[in-house]
C-alpha cells in the first residue's frame, strides 16, 4: 500500500501567485486587542464584521482586510469590525512550505464552543479566540474568508439555516451557496453562538475563495468583502467600487450537504481525479475506497464538495456530499 508520504508526493503543487502582505503595520487595535480594528459610524445601523487568517496559510483574506484598512473604509451605517485572526500562524508562513502553518497548535476553526472556549485548554488558537470572543459576541454580521486546499470553484458556507442561505443570495458573491451544519470535530466561528442559532437575528457566512494561492482567490475575498459590506448597508457602493465586480462571473448553485465522509484509516483513495463540484450521476457509484470499505454516492446527482487528502489522518473529513437545492 502507498505510505502517506507516497500519496503526498502525488498531489498537485499549486504555484503560489499570490503576496503575502506585511499586516505588522495593523496591530496595534483601536480597543485593545492585537489586529482587531472597530470603527462606529455614530449612525445606527448593525455591527459588521470581516475576518481574515481563521487559518494562517490562507492569504486571500490576509490581502482584503489588509486592503480595506490601507484604503480607510468606515462605516456609513452601524459599526464595522475588521480583523486578523491566527496572525502568529500567518507570520510563520513559508512559500517552501505553504501548507504548514494553518494552525500552530490546534485549527482555530474548530474550537468556537462553550465547552472549549471556557475549559482547561490552553492552545495558542484557543488563547486567541479567547482574545477575540468580546468583540465577536458584539457582532451582528460576520463574514470569516477561507481558502481551500485543492483548486475549485468558490463556496459560500451559508449553515443549515435558511437565515443564512437568505444572506448567501442577498450578498450575491460569486460563490457557489453551500447548505452545511459544520464539523463534527468542533464548531467553527461561522456557527458560533447567535449565528448558529435559527432564532437569533445574528447572521454569518464563511467564504471560501477558491485554492490558497491563486491570484483568483485574492479577487473573489475583494469582491465578497465589498458586496458584504455594500448588501447590509455598511458602505455605500461608491466606498468599494474599486472591488465590486472584481471575482470572475459563475453560474451559482445551491447544494445542501448531506453526508460528510470521514476517513477512518490513511488508506482512504478517491477513485478519481475528483477537485470539488463534480456531480455524479448513479447513486450507488463507487467514488473512494478506505481499506477495504467502499463509500458509494448514496442518491442521483451526487455533488461533492471540497474532495482532499492533503491533510489525510483517521477522524479528518476528506470529501462532503451534497443535494442540488433549486436554483441560487
Amino acid at each position: 500500500m502507498m505510505t502517506l508520504e507516497a500519496l503526498r508526493a502525488t498531489l498537485p503543487v499549486y504555484p503560489i501567485e499570490l503576496h503575502k502582505p506585511d499586516i505588522r503595520r495593523w496591530k496595534t487595535g483601536t480597543h485593545g486587542i492585537d489586529y482587531v480594528h472597530t470603527f462606529d459610524s455614530g449612525v445606527p445601523g448593525p455591527h459588521v464584521m470581516i475576518n481574515a487568517l481563521t487559518h494562517g496559510n490562507e492569504l486571500c483574506g490576509a490581502i482584503a482586510v489588509d486592503a480595506l484598512l490601507a484604503a480607510g473604509v468606515r462605516p456609513a451605517r452601524g459599526r464595522l469590525t475588521l480583523s486578523f485572526a491566527n496572525v502568529e500562524a500567518y507570520e510563520r508562513f513559508d512559500i517552501n512550505d505553504p501548507d504548514a502553518t494553518r494552525f500552530i497548535d490546534e485549527d482555530l476553526n474548530r474550537v468556537w464552543s462553550a465547552d472549549k472556549l471556557d475549559g482547561p485548554g490552553n492552545s495558542l488558537e484557543l488563547r486567541r479566540a479567547r482574545e477575540l470572543r468580546p468583540v465577536i459576541d458584539t457582532v451582528d454580521y460576520l463574514l470569516d474568508i477561507h481558502s481551500m486546499h485543492e483548486k475549485a470553484e468558490p463556496l459560500m458556507l451559508t449553515g443549515p439555516h435558511a437565515k443564512g442561505v437568505a444572506l448567501g443570495r442577498l450578498v450575491g458573491a460569486a460563490s457557489h451557496l453551500m447548505i452545511d451544519a459544520g464539523h463534527a470535530a468542533g464548531r467553527r466561528l461561522r456557527d458560533y453562538g447567535g449565528f448558529g442559532d435559527a432564532a437569533s437575528p445574528k447572521n454569518a457566512l464563511l467564504i471560501e475563495c477558491g485554492q490558497h494561492f491563486e491570484r483568483v482567490s485574492r479577487d473573489v475575498a475583494l469582491d465578497a468583502c465589498a458586496r458584504f459590506l455594500v448588501a447590509l448597508g455598511t458602505v455605500d457602493a461608491s466606498a468599494v467600487s474599486e472591488w465590486l465586480g472584481m471575482a470572475p462571473a459563475l453560474e451559482v448553485r445551491c447544494i445542501r450537504v448531506t453526508d460528510p465522509v470521514v476517513a477512518k484509516s490513511t488508506a482512504f483513495r478517491f477513485a478519481d481525479d475528483y477537485r470539488g463540484m463534480e456531480t455524479i450521476a448513479r447513486a450507488g457509484t463507487v467514488i473512494a475506497t478506505d481499506a477495504a470499505l467502499q463509500i458509494v454516492t448514496p442518491y442521483d446527482n451526487c455533488v461533492l464538495l471540497q474532495p482532499s487528502l492533503r491533510h489525510l489522518a483517521p477522524g479528518v473529513t476528506v470529501v462532503r456530499l451534497g443535494r442540488l437545492e433549486g436554483s441560487a
